[in-house]
């Protein structure tokens, strides 16, 4: 990579961001790290950015030529900010641009889902991640993470539908070679971990590693969407309930190879990752 061009990572502190921002900064690049509030990071240019203020968007382009793009959270119409945004670092220099979607959401689908179809129209090089649900989401300060350590129990709505569970640490390292390699992508990537597990196994799972016990408590899909519509707003809290029942009907009963073809090695278990958490590992 051309190091009088810096690569910006969008939401530089968050799940996946912070996992990029330290894999590219290991691997000697230079990173511009973004968010809400210009928070310093090892090796990165710490830079405010915010989705909604435009006048954020000049800095936060200046000397970039690639992009790490995590949409704005809560929102469920991204594109309305998004491509006014990416039209203006094509304008700027950027020409790769990776975003970070979900295996829930097909290209022209909700939400991202049209930043994604928009994406190879503006960028000759691009690629965008679509992994299946984070094994972080259970863990840290997660609406899950809370209902394990209060109630001792895991609410879905998935009944006994599966899902290749990923690390974030997997994301990220695709992440880095979707940014770095010489090629682009140029192509969707769904990301997966190595195999498929229901809500059942995943409680079992914390279970035997923790030794405090998890169920997996089923809920309807109204009692879900209700649920999280006391957090989030109800249209959001709808469309996540609605994946939850997408689950149930096999949407994410998949794996992919794409984590070791592109990085090189396998991606890691959902044991392993509890483990980690377990030791207080991050």
């Amino acid at each position: 990579m051309n190091q009088l061009h810096a690569t910006l990572v969008i939401g530089a502190t968050g799940t996946t961001g912070r996992r990029v921002t330290a894999g590219l900064v290991a691997e000697g690049h230079r990173v511009k790290a973004a968010g809400r509030r210009a928070t310093p990071m090892e090796g990165a240019e710490a830079v405010r950015f915010d989705w909604n203020e435009p006048a954020t968007w000049d800095e936060a382009l200046d000397a970039v030529d690639r992009v790490y793009l995590v949409p704005p959270i809560g929102s469920s119409d991204p594109v309305k900010v998004m491509l006014p945004f990416l039209r203006q670092a094509r304008a700027a220099g950027v020409h790769r641009a990776v975003l970070l979607s979900s295996s829930a959401i097909p290209a022209g689908g909700p939400a991202v889902g049209q930043v994604h179809e928009a994406l190879p129209g503006l960028f000759e090089q691009w690629a965008v991640l679509r992994p299946s649900w984070f094994m972080q989401n259970f863990a840290a300060s997660t609406p899950h993470a809370h209902s394990i350590r209060d109630e001792g129990a895991i609410m879905s709505a998935s009944e006994d539908g599966r899902v290749g569970f990923i690390d974030a640490e997997d994301i990220a390292a695709v992440a880095v070679r979707a940014l770095t390699d010489d090629q682009a992508p140029n192509t969707e990537l769904i990301l997966t971990g190595p195999q498929t597990l229901s809500y059942t196994d995943v409680a079992a799972i914390i279970t035997e590693v923790t030794g405090h016990p998890v169920v997996h408590r089923q809920l309807t899909f109204e009692q879900l969407r209700d649920r999280w519509a006391a957090e989030i707003p109800l249209e959001f809290a709808t469309m996540l309930a609605g994946m939850d029942r997408a689950i149930a009907a096999g949407a994410e009963d998949r794996t992919s190879d794409t984590v070791e073809r592109l990085t090189g090695r396998p991606p890691g278990t959902f044991r392993a990752f509890i483990e980690r958490e377990a030791s207080g590992g991050h």
